[in-house]
């Protein structure tokens, strides 16, 4: 099993350690409702090294990530971030994404862990263009600061005026003593913050960095299971739950990101889905029962017919309720829609609200 460059920090500080994505990764430190109570009041720090990075460079980099990607790349300028997804050839997804732009020949991809080799031989395999690909997921660490604190608690370290650095946008600059450091106003929270991403070899320093300048914020770390309730509060799809290669960006309600006015993997069966509508549809939704939903179990229509499956599902930390995700038939997918969700041998009643569930 893989480890990242903060391994032995989280088995100091006592987090439980479990296997995700080929890595051993720290799932929790205090529990998942104190960690997720942090991001969502304060500063919580998550070691998110496992993520993959490719940088696109080249004459026409910008050509294979038009061929590859769903959304526009060609909108970005330099220091602006995009939310895309690579569409497989049979109208699934191979990976969702984030797509940073440095300049007119050299972009970044930050793609799921689980999916690193995969990504990196489908873009081979498309790469027909004077673009080289080159895999640095080894040599990069990734820390997410999140919450209403961070810009705060961060500032210290910085010499770019962090509170400037608007959501999707990036600076690349001296970051805890580090050079070269990107600094990025995204995050999977919807509280707020920054992901961080630097060589390993300053993955230590700029760790203990970050906790020193925070420690009047109440910062902490954080696993990845405060980080799961906390994406799905905000109703974000997770790759391998929500989204995988038998969905397509348009059932998932990814049209946004899945743009018709350039050529792209399968954009022909994508844009033909979109005229003539999805079979079904992600849904966001609410129990009004007791009882926690699963993935995999059985959505049910009032009449107890089954008509989809639950993808993602939890009792929010924030909201003191059960929410989910899940597909349904598309005649089922209106908010408001009264559902049911099988757990276990009894049928819990739902209903389909519009996300995010969580609303500051």
């Amino acid at each position: 099993m893989k480890t990242t460059a903060l391994n032995h920090i989280h088995k100091e500080l006592g987090a439980k350690m479990v296997p995700f994505a080929g890595y051993e990764m720290p799932v929790s430190y205090e529990g998942v409702n104190a960690e997720h109570e942090t991001v969502r009041e304060k500063v919580g720090v998550f070691d998110v090294s496992h993520m993959g990075e490719f940088f696109i460079e080249g004459k026409e980099a910008l050509d294979l990530l038009q061929k590859v990607c769903s959304n526009d790349a060609s909108k970005l300028v330099d220091g602006k971030a995009q939310y895309t997804c690579m569409p497989n050839e049979t109208g699934g997804i191979v990976d969702d994404l984030i797509i940073y732009r440095f300049s007119e020949e050299k972009y970044l991809m930050v793609v799921n862990a689980s999916n690193i080799e995969k990504d990196f031989a489908w873009i081979t395999k498309h790469n027909t263009f004077d673009a080289q690909v080159i895999n640095r997921s080894d040599e990069y660490s990734l820390l997410a600061v999140q919450g209403p604190k961070a810009v705060e608690a961060m500032q210290s370290l910085a010499k770019i005026d962090l509170s400037a650095i608007k959501f999707y946008h990036f600076e690349v600059g001296e970051f805890a003593g580090a050079q070269d450091v990107i600094i990025s106003g995204t995050g999977y929270t919807g509280s707020g913050g920054f992901e961080i991403y630097f060589k390993n070899e300053d993955a230590e320093q700029i760790w203990n960095k970050v906790f020193e300048a925070g420690k009047d914020f109440g910062i902490k770390p954080i696993g990845l299971a405060a980080r799961d309730t906390l994406r799905l509060e905000m109703g974000l799809c997770l790759y391998g739950n929500d989204i995988d290669e038998t969905t397509s960006p348009i059932e998932a309600k990814l049209g946004w990101i899945t743009k018709f006015t350039k050529d792209f993997v399968n954009a022909e069966a994508l844009k033909a889905e979109k005229e003539v509508g999805s079979k079904r549809k992600l849904i966001a939704f609410e129990l009004k029962g007791k009882g926690i939903p699963r993935q995999g179990y059985d959505i049910l229509n009032v009449d107890g017919e089954k008509i989809g499956h639950v993808t993602s599902g939890t009792m929010s930390p924030s909201l003191k309720k059960a929410i989910g995700l899940g597909y349904v038939e598309t005649a089922y997918s209106k908010l408001e829609t009264p559902i049911q969700i099988q757990i276990r041998k009894k049928a819990v009643d739902a209903e389909i609200v519009k996300p995010p569930f969580y609303k500051k």
